[in-house]
């Protein structure tokens, strides 16, 4: 394991979370608003495959998967480019079919990386990972753009506020998923560990190496859970400056605790 291989994870995970929020945010947010996030989610593919070249493989990954999962992510890449460079420009029939790509690919990806990081391990193992994975990328990608939406009222003044208040919708769904996946994982690890397995993820999470657990819980879903209330509340009164406010810390403690998540699954296996 190594720090350009957490990176590549977050970095690749948040990209797709952005390109699949896109179909999310209505019309009205206007082009420049998609174009950005467009570009945005470009920008952090790249440099996750700048990283996946930097990075090494765990020794029981997979190595057929990871390329997999490096050639779809190349191909959600080329799609959201695409989709950038012609949005608001040209090609609006198509366009669906452009992010439609983007996502799936996305999504390819995610999966098969979530398969070769948990190869050569039980059926729900892999199952948990692929479902940490996926949630991880909801949650990021719907926290980044509630932020940047809820700035985009600066932008937009006469943008109508429904379209925040859906939008914190989603993150706080893909969180509700995020806690329930997470919990679920913590409960299959020490149901099953047996002795003679290695150390149990009970003696990690209490020995001095489980501060990483302990934040990844208290920053990456306490704080988000309590902030994302607080967001939905000034939402719902139409405070859209105090909304933005909250969840740019949100965003802040989304960020830290799926990077968390991302060191210890790869270092104990176990999809936090």
């Amino acid at each position: 394991m190594s720090l350009s291989t957490v990176l590549y994870l977050f970095l690749s995970h948040l990209g797709v979370g952005i390109a699949a929020t896109l179909v999310l945010v209505a019309r009205g947010a206007g082009v420049k608003f998609f174009r950005f996030n467009a570009g945005l989610a470009a920008i952090l593919i790249a440099i996750a495959i700048a990283f996946h070249q930097q990075s090494t493989a765990p020794a029981d990954a997979d190595a057929s998967l990871g390329d997999s999962g490096l050639a779809a992510l190349a191909v959600a890449e080329g799609a959201i480019v695409l989709y950038w460079a012609t949005v608001g420009r040209m090609l609006a029939r198509v366009r669906p079919a452009i992010v439609a790509v983007a996502v799936g690919a996305g999504v390819v990806a995610i999966v098969l990386q979530a398969l070769g990081v948990s190869a050569h391990r039980a059926v729900p193992v892999q199952a948990l990972t692929v479902a940490s994975f996926l949630t991880s990328a909801a949650l990021l990608g719907g926290a980044c753009t509630a932020m940047i939406l809820g700035h985009w009222y600066l932008v937009l003044p006469s943008l109508d506020v429904s379209h925040l208040q859906s939008i914190v919708k989603v993150h706080i769904a893909s969180l509700v998923l995020r806690i329930a996946v997470f919990a679920a994982a913590i409960v299959f690890a020490i149901a099953t560990w047996e002795p003679g397995m290695g150390p149990s993820f009970r003696h990690y999470i209490t020995s001095a190496g489980g501060i990483f657990f302990w934040q990844r819980t208290l920053f990456g879903l306490a704080g988000p859970a309590l902030l994302a209330y607080m967001t939905w509340e000034t939402a719902k009164i139409r405070s859209t400056q105090s909304a933005t406010g909250i969840l740019y810390v949100d965003f802040f403690t989304v960020v830290v605790g799926e990077a968390l998540a991302k060191y210890i699954v790869l270092a104990t296996r176990v999809p936090v």
